[in-house]
This record gives C-alpha cells, sequence and structure tokens, in this order.
C-alpha cells in the first residue's frame, strides 16, 4: 500500500527536527515487504539513505540501482572486502580489532563506527575512548558516521527509561571526549522505531526507522497505541485451492490431530509455514478471513497448504481469496495478532514471510 508507506513516512519525518534524515531498515527484506519495492518507493518519496544487515542484501539493491549511501550494520567477512568497494557501500565497524581488519586491507573504506553503550552486541565498547579514537587516525578509513543502539527504547518502565537514559550518555560521553580530544564527529544517529517514537528528542543526523516504517510495531498493544498514527503497509492474501467435506468422524490433516465432530466444510488454503504462516496457529489457534468472515484453522498448518473451517460460510470456491493478514469488510487480522497468537513479535512474523510469496 504505497500511500500507508507514504503516511508513515510523512508521520515519522514530521516528529523529528528537519536535519535528522530517516535512513530505512531494508533488512530481511525490507522486514517481509520486498526490499527492490520499498526501496524504490521510498527514493521517490526522497530517502537517499538505507541499512541492511549483511552485504549480499546491499549488493541486491545496488544491482537494481537503488542510490545513496546503504550502510552494512552487520559483519562482513573479509574474503568479501571486495563486494564493499565494487558496490560502494558503507560497513560498520563491529569493534577495534575489524577496524585494523579492514585498514590493512589496502584500499579506502567509507565506514561508520558501530558503538556499545550497553546491549552488548556489536560496536566497540563506549568507555573505549583511545581505541575509538585510534580508528580516526587509521589511514584507510573513511569515517562517515558513529552509532549505537538502544535496547530497551521499546518501553517506557522506569527501569527500561534509565537504561536507555544510561545508553545515551556514555555515548554522548564518548562523542565529548572524541571532540576534546579534536576528532570531528561525522554524522551521529542512535535511534531505531521505538527511539523516534518514544524519544525524538534525541535525534541524531539519521534515524534508523523499521518496523514503524511499515505501520506497525512490535507487539499488539503498542500497535494499536499508535493505530491512528501508522497504517499497515503490507497485507498477505492466499487462494482457496479446493472446497472439502469432511464426515463426523474423519480426521484431517498431519497426525490425524483434528476430528470433525459432524459434517463440515473445509478449505484448502494455497499457503504454509514455508510462506510463513506460523506452524504455530495450527490446531484452530488462528484464522483467516473469507468473504469478510473468520474461518479457523484446522489441524495443523502445512508447509505449502493450510486447511480452515469454512461451515457457515457460504459460497466458497476455489480461487476464492483468503486474507491471511489484512482487512476483508469489517473484520481484519493484523500481523500483531499473529504475533499474538504464534507467541512471538511482529518483526519476527513479518520478516519470515517467504521469498515464494
Amino acid at each position: 500500500d504505497y500511500n500507508a508507506l507514504k503516511g508513515n513516512v510523512d508521520m515519522l519525518r514530521s516528529i523529528l527536527p528537519p536535519y535528522c534524515k530517516l535512513m530505512p531498515a531494508l533488512k530481511a527484506d525490507a522486514y517481509g515487504h520486498g526490499a527492490l519495492q520499498m526501496a524504490e518507493a521510498l527514493q521517490e518519496m526522497g530517502v537517499d539513505a538505507f541499512c541492511v544487515a549483511c552485504v549480499q542484501e546491499g549488493v541486491l539493491l545496488r544491482r537494481y540501482g537503488i542510490r545513496g549511501a546503504i550502510l552494512v550494520l552487520g559483519y562482513t567477512h573479509p574474503q568479501e572486502f571486495a563486494l564493499l568497494l565494487q558496490y560502494d557501500l558503507t560497513q560498520t565497524v563491529v569493534d577495534y580489532a575489524y577496524a585494523l581488519q579492514l585498514n590493512s586491507y589496502g584500499a579506502d573504506f567509507p565506514v561508520h563506527i558501530g558503538i556499545d553503550t550497553g546491549m552488548h552486541r556489536l560496536g566497540e565498547r563506549s568507555e573505549n575512548l583511545e581505541r575509538v579514537a585510534a580508528m580516526f587516525q587509521m589511514e584507510h578509513l573513511r569515517i562517515d558516521g558513529i552509532f549505537t543502539h538502544l535496547c530497551a527504547s521499546d518501553t517506557l518502565d522506569p527501569c527500561s527509561q534509565a537504561y536507555t537514559e544510561a545508553q545515551v550518555q556514555a555515548f554522548c560521553t564518548l562523542l565529548r571526549g572524541l571532540e576534546e580530544k579534536g576528532v570531528a564527529c561525522p554524522k551521529v544517529h542512535m535511534q531505531a522505531s521505538y527511539g523516534v517514537l518514544h524519544y525524538p528528542h534525541l535525534a541524531g543526523d539519521y534515524a534508523r526507522v523499521g518496523i514503524a516504517l511499515y505501520g506497525v510495531l512490535s507487539t499488539k498493544e503498542d500497535t494499536a497505541r499508535f493505530r491512528e498514527k501508522l497504517r499497515p503497509v503490507l497485507s498477505l492474501k492466499a487462494r482457496v485451492a479446493a472446497v472439502k467435506t469432511l464426515h463426523a468422524g474423519e480426521s484431517a490433516g498431519y497426525g490425524m490431530q483434528f476430528h470433525a465432530e459432524g459434517e463440515m466444510q473445509l478449505a484448502v488454503l494455497t499457503i504454509g509455514y514455508a510462506d510463513g504462516l506460523p506452524r504455530a496457529l495450527s490446531g484452530g489457534v488462528g484464522s483467516v478471513l473469507i468473504h469478510g468472515r473468520k474461518a479457523r484453522v484446522v489441524g495443523r498448518v502445512c508447509m505449502d497448504q493450510t486447511l480452515v473451517d469454512i461451515s457457515g460460510i457460504e459460497d466458497v470456491r476455489a480461487g476464492d481469496t483468503a486474507v491471511c493478514i489484512g482487512r476483508d469488510g469489517a473484520q481484519e487480522i493484523s500481523a500483531a495478532d499473529l504475533a499474538q497468537q504464534a507467541g512471538t513479535i511482529t518483526n519476527e512474523i513479518l520478516s519470515r514471510l517467504g521469498a515464494r510469496l
């Protein structure tokens, strides 16, 4: 939904100062939305900086003509350093030892330095001022940015807020230390989606928006809170492949998990867990919308197909549409609904949508 995407971009821009540019996260095929389609649409909206998880994701975007800065957030093996140069990708310096590896390659790399302020994932620890300063003196590193990641900004309980504040202070202390050493700080960024929504005053030069850009948030509760401001960009639909009659006492699906108590109608859908429909929706946990009505999942979700109960839903035929994520009439099933039913977060549901779709 291009208009939903545009509305989300406008909303996120509206709560950030004009100098802070969006750097959308297009990792995991843009959270299952299609990285190329999203990048092309975002370029039309004036976005000129993106981030991805790995070098291969960046290469794909470049091969299809995506311009602007593309920051690789994750680790790139030295055997693939040539790809960074060939496709003009910006690499994250994941720690001091990695900076030495990049510098020793003998070619000039555009990089952003990752700083660990408390997530303890990638990045040089924020207290290691001397090491970070030394990176700026390395001959073959063109340092265009420095950033950290706020790991507790998604919740606003006192403990999480205190931890976020500590992370921000650690990052700012490092930046001040660099300035005192005469190091000119490049572009700075620390916010992802929740950082933008909960702490817009922390705006740097970039905001690495991900899940919010796609119009949902990680949980059903958070998605509902921002329902009036963010609209889902993606819907997911499948076809009815066949309609079956199940007689009383008959079973359906793998493992004979489901048994009919009386005669009923089933629809066979052209989607399964290989497409990203969670197997955890099996046994009536999940449902789809057909003709504007809910049809619950029967038995186990298969790799390529799913059975749903259409008893009482009239005139269902092969070729009809079943809505797995999205709206049908007055009814809606959101990605956050699926996440709640499957015991996970919306990010996982979307990012695991299969390439076959």
